[in-house]
């Protein structure tokens, strides 16, 4: 086994939150404050000359605001680079077709302010894993002394030890909705085993199948997304039937939906990862989706429709991806992006390329071979080859066998784990 650095973050609870929470409040409370102040500043700029300062500009020109001095330093950098990383999002959903999309919002209710998330890097904290205490800076605004600041004790899960960390890079007060709790951004050591074989599988996104899996040994498997969608238009009708988007019933139907989103793309990439180690894969090969969006002809962003441009821009491939990159180096597989150009109309059997190929959704017919596959595990396979050519030994009849007759596995609401679709009761 080979040794590898990685980040982590742990979450933590606070043990006395009754003594510590009103300054965690106070710094919750400016931070919104000073994202409403860049937010401001961004929209007089924008008037002005129509440009979006980028993060370096924001803080450069609002060091000498008020606000800025409510946190340390380096906290308020953060909370303006956020702000800036939501406009850069924004940017990229109109680039993309969404005509719907808003920039981001200020953070405010009335004459009320939210509690943001405050981090803390490396000179605004000290930590005493010895007694699992952390202490967190003030702003020079909100001390009453000059070495005033907050300690807070945290609890991590008993399989966490902050003790064995060598270096924790940042610290995150973040608000749950109901209490105040931390979270560790560590750098951390840990085995990464060997490749368990040297056999490929390819991987294709989609927004009907969230992955189709065509494996080198010949047989394919797929996972669709009906999950994911029967959450998010149950949490989108919760949310539009509330009075206010920005209440508090609204912000903890927003924070469910996106736990639940999190939560599915973390158990899916696992399972994926652990079907790998079983097959003997070493090499995952994932459809890179940086031009799915964009007119190859032109360059322009795809009108996909209403529907399609929603589906698209709240799908979730990049954040699938990194996860699917991290789990699968901690077993030694690798994880290869290439280009999904034309591996949708191609066949995987003889090559052809035809449009007209992919007769309807979900059913591709090669009018040359006569081959009959799934239209999603026949794009998974094109892509496989891009990596590893060699055509799989199924040793039967590729146009009713794997290529047409995929596994699919369901997730499965009571147990929160993927399994055969003939064992989900739910």
């Amino acid at each position: 086994m080979a040794k590898q650095v990685v980040t982590r973050t742990y979450t933590a609870s606070i043990r006395n939150q009754q003594r510590v929470s009103d300054d965690l409040d106070s710094l919750g409370f400016s931070a919104s404050k000073l994202w409403n102040v860049g937010r401001w500043t961004c929209d007089r700029v924008w008037s002005e000359i129509g440009y979006i300062p980028g993060h370096n500009e924001l803080t450069s020109y609002l060091k000498s605001h008020e606000r800025y001095d409510d946190l340390h330093s380096q906290s308020s950098q953060r909370v303006l680079q956020e702000l800036a990383e939501a406009f850069n999002g924004w940017y990229g959903k109109r680039r993309n077709g969404d005509t719907g999309a808003n920039p981001p919002k200020y953070r405010k209710h009335g004459d009320d302010h939210p509690r943001s998330t405050v981090t803390f890097k490396a000179a605004g904290f000290k930590l005493d894993t010895n007694h699992e205490r952390v202490r967190l800076s003030k702003g020079s605004n909100l001390k009453e002394y000059w070495s005033d600041f907050i300690l807070c004790k945290y609890q991590t899960r008993p399989d966490v030890n902050l003790s064995t960390v060598e270096n924790v890079q940042q610290v995150r007060a973040v608000w749950t909705g109901d209490e105040w709790e931390l979270h560790f951004v560590c750098k951390v050591e840990i085995e990464v085993a060997d490749a368990p074989g040297e056999k490929t599988v390819g991987v294709d996104l989609g927004i009907n199948n969230f992955a189709a899996l065509a494996y080198e040994t010949g047989h394919s498997e797929l996972y669709p997304l009906n999950c994911l969608k029967q959450d998010d238009y149950y949490f989108s009708k919760r949310i539009a039937q509330c009075d206010d988007s920005d209440s508090n019933q609204a912000t903890r139907l927003n924070q469910k939906k996106s736990a639940r989103r999190t939560h599915y793309l973390h158990t899916l990439s696992k399972h994926i990862v652990e079907r790998c180690v079983d097959e003997g894969v070493g090499t995952i090969v994932v459809g890179d989706l940086s031009g799915t969006r964009e007119d190859e002809e032109n360059g322009e962003s795809k009108n996909w429709g209403k529907h399609g441009n929603l589906d698209l821009h709240s799908w979730a491939f990049d954040r699938f991806t990194s996860m699917l990159e991290y789990k699968a180096d901690m077993e030694g597989i690798t994880v290869a992006q290439v280009s999904e150009r034309d591996t949708s109309k191609s066949c995987s059997c003889c090559g052809q390329k035809r449009e007209v190929n992919r007769v309807e959704r979900g059913l591709y017919v090669c009018d040359s071979c006569e081959t009959v596959a799934n239209a999603d595990v026949n794009g998974a396979e094109n892509i496989r080859q891009k990596v590893s050519p060699s055509l799989a030994t199924d040793g039967g009849d590729r146009s009713n066998g794997w290529l047409a007759q995929p596994s699919r596995f369901l997730f499965d609401k009571e147990t929160g784990a993927f399994a055969p679709q003939e064992h989900v009761t739910s």
